[in-house]
């Protein structure tokens, strides 16, 4: 009998948690990441398959890399648009204090992340006149295309921090996404925000299936700065400042 686990998360975030994983879920059957199965969804909560964790490996970081690669391929889409046949704003941020993510169609990636990434956070992230101009700066720069690299629109986890991955003994399981279209490069900058076992290997894997583009080192921390500056609004402190640094060093 399988082992299941109940989050309780109840109501259009654990509707928007389901959306995601199946949407992520279906490149597995093309070789992309595992997903967490979802069992069930009522007034308790979300239940899921329990998963066995047994710790991350070199072969299996390698492995996660070449899946991941796959599960972002994705068509048809536009930036920024959330699951397929979800509407309205999605969700991001810690369970105990959810931001909206808006889900806004967008002409470029530099437009979606400008103006649903980060403009969206900016007001609530507590900063002075100067430190939104800072920000300004950095979403003209993006609209404006400056760190386009003709990527097309990919398939995100979109909350890819080491903490959502689960390394079992068949392999990476992907949990709690925050799943919408966006850049490739945004969620391999996520893994390697809080630290990740075996990122290079990751990294690797990835390259083989699919190579990013020139100079993707020098973009990480740009690629940082949404899930930096969501840390600002929740939790102020060293994260508001640290994000304001990013935004400056690319504006």
């Amino acid at each position: 009998m399988m082992e299941t686990f109940t989050k309780r998360t109840t109501g259009r975030p654990a509707h928007w948690e389901v959306a995601g994983l199946s949407w992520l879920a279906e490149q597995k059957s093309a070789g992309g990441a595992d997903v967490v199965e979802v069992v069930g969804l009522d007034s308790g909560g979300l239940t899921e398959s329990r998963v066995v964790e047994t710790g991350a490996s070199p072969d299996a970081a390698s492995d996660f890399g070449r899946r991941l690669a796959v599960t972002h391929d994705v068509h048809d889409v536009n930036w920024g648009e959330g699951p397929r046949g979800w509407e309205g704003s999605g969700y991001r941020g810690p369970n105990q204090r959810l931001l909206d993510l808006p889900l806004t169609p967008q002409e470029s990636w530099g437009v979606m992340y400008a103006e649903n990434q980060l403009m969206s956070l900016v007001p609530d992230a507590g900063y002075d006149a100067t430190g939104v101009a800072v920000f300004e700066r950095l979403a003209q720069r993006l609209r404006d295309g400056e760190f386009e690299t003709g990527d097309s629109p990919a398939r995100l986890h979109g909350d890819l921090w080491s903490g959502n991955l689960m390394w079992t003994s068949d392999g990476c399981v992907l949990i709690d996404p925050s799943a919408h279209v966006g850049h490739r490069e945004t969620d391999l900058a996520a893994l390697a925000l809080f630290g990740c076992p075996y990122l290079d290997r990751i990294i690797n894997g990835y390259n083989e299936v699919h190579p990013l583009a020139g100079g993707w080192g020098e973009r990480v921390r740009l690629h940082q700065l949404s899930m930096v500056l969501m840390h600002a609004v929740v939790f102020g402190g060293g994260y508001r400042r640290e994000a304001l640094e990013i935004a400056r060093a690319y504006g």
